[in-house]
């Protein structure tokens, strides 16, 4: 059968191009009615507590702008703590407010989610920085979860994961895992910033234990807090955004204590079925049986539901299950459609990757590539917010392979302080004086 289907999300103005749609297409087209624009969010938590280190952030009625009900996103994060839990709970009380200040003002809903993944980069590092000048120890793994209609936006340090299912089954990994045994390329990044990563170090030369950065012994590359350890231990942000089909899907967030016992897949099949609160309380039953409570394990399942559908029908059929699972594990973040992209046609419980980057070089993740590059202030400092005197920032760009072809006004611009903050990451400036070392804590 052949149709003259319309381009992008069936919006006005969408490009038309000549497809040749099955049926079955056009049929599931109608059911599932892509006018449809907000899902209907259940959600349940569950958690069960061995050092109280674990903290959540759920808000379902946050606002794009204020006073404005029909500019509402949802938020739901994990914060697991370590070394104590000051930075959990810092973390979050001051990181999603940071994140709105980096968002311009006066951005419709396609530009503010554009604009997103760089405003959590400068939202992630900028609590960091406030939190570290208090000279507290503690850190924190975070998964920030943000969800605006069909469009889920996840920022994460640490290990710490966030997983969707789609409507028909398929698996795909929403954060990143920052464990030094699992991840070549922050072992390699680290290095080349002068730490050292290796096992701890007992008396006649055993190793024992996971991979770790040295000076200061932790485990992960990324986390916010953590100030004795060095600044190559950084806060930014693996960031990726999806767009999800008006058929919906289910979300699990949850920290390594679920992880370290159950598999993707696992998780899945125990709350495949069950409405979200009592799927949270599953995953977190099979997760402490399994392994029993060795720490703190918290477990959020999200359900975005096409609206006035009962949330206990959620019975997804279990189809391409880990293949879609290392399909997009499989795929590099420069494989990763643009903005710019549009939809050609529908095509039913489709996933669309919308953005993905996991990079730690500042300039790069800062960089403005999206049409709202010329709504952003110049004179504030990228990351702090700070306002700057004309002359007084200084390009992200300095010490960059662009450096050469920088003019001193080219922003984003940082103020010295982040400037500074920017330089210790990269290893360009030595780190503080630290007591933990690879031959044992001394």
């Amino acid at each position: 059968m052949s149709t003259r289907g319309g381009g992008g999300d069936g919006s006005a103005g969408s490009p038309c191009v000549d497809r040749m749609m099955p049926l079955s297409v056009l049929l599931k087209r109608e059911l599932t009615s892509e006018k449809i624009e907000t899902p209907d969010i259940f959600h349940g938590l569950a958690s069960r507590s061995k050092k109280g280190e674990d903290f959540t952030f759920l808000k379902t009625e946050c606002q794009r702008v204020p006073g404005n009900g029909l500019t509402t996103f949802a938020v739901f994060a994990i914060f697991d703590g370590h070394n104590g839990s000051a930075a959990a709970i810092y973390t979050k009380e001051n990181l999603l407010n940071n994140i709105l200040c980096a968002v311009p003002s006066d951005l419709n809903r396609d530009e503010w989610l554009a604009a997103l993944p760089r405003a959590l980069v400068a939202g992630f590092i900028k609590t960091d920085k406030d939190f570290q000048s208090k000279a507290q120890t503690s850190g924190t793994t975070v998964t920030f979860v943000i969800i605006d209609g069909w469009t889920v936006t996840v920022a994460s340090v640490g290990d710490s994961r966030c997983i969707l299912e789609s409507a028909e089954g398929s698996l795909f990994l929403l954060s990143a895992d920052h464990r030094l045994d699992d991840n070549k390329e922050e072992v390699e990044r680290i290095t080349a910033s002068g730490g050292e990563v290796g096992k701890l170090n007992l008396a006649g030369g055993i190793e024992i234990g996971p991979l770790r950065c040295w000076p200061g012994g932790l485990c992960l590359s990324r986390s916010i807090g953590d100030m004795d350890v060095g600044e190559f231990i950084i806060p930014i942000p693996h960031v990726k955004q999806v767009k999800l089909s008006n058929a919906g899907g289910r979300l699990i967030i949850s920290s390594d204590g679920v992880w370290d016992a159950l598999s993707f897949e696992s998780a899945v099949d125990f709350s495949r079925g069950l409405p979200a609160d009592i799927a949270a309380n599953k995953i977190v039953k099979e997760a402490v049986l399994l392994k029993g409570l060795r720490d703190d394990t918290t477990c959020i399942v999200v359900d975005l539901l096409p609206p006035e559908k009962i949330p206990t029908s959620v019975t997804l059929p279990k189809k391409q299950g880990m293949r879609g699972l290392k399909r997009m594990l499989g795929k590099r973040a420069s494989d990763s459609p643009s903005h710019h992209s549009v939809r050609n046609y529908f095509e039913p419980y489709a996933v669309e990757e919308l953005y993905e980057d996991g990079s730690a070089v500042l300039a790069q993740r800062l960089n403005i590539v999206y049409p709202v590059c010329n709504l952003f202030k110049l004179l504030l400092c990228a990351v702090c917010q700070v306002e700057l005197k004309p002359g007084e920032g200084i390009s992200v760009h300095i010490g960059s392979s662009k450096s050469a072809k920088v003019r001193p006004w080219d922003g984003p611009l940082l103020c010295r302080s982040c400037q500074a903050k920017k330089e210790a990451m990269e290893g360009k400036r030595p780190s503080r004086n630290l007591s933990r070392t690879r031959d044992g804590y001394k």
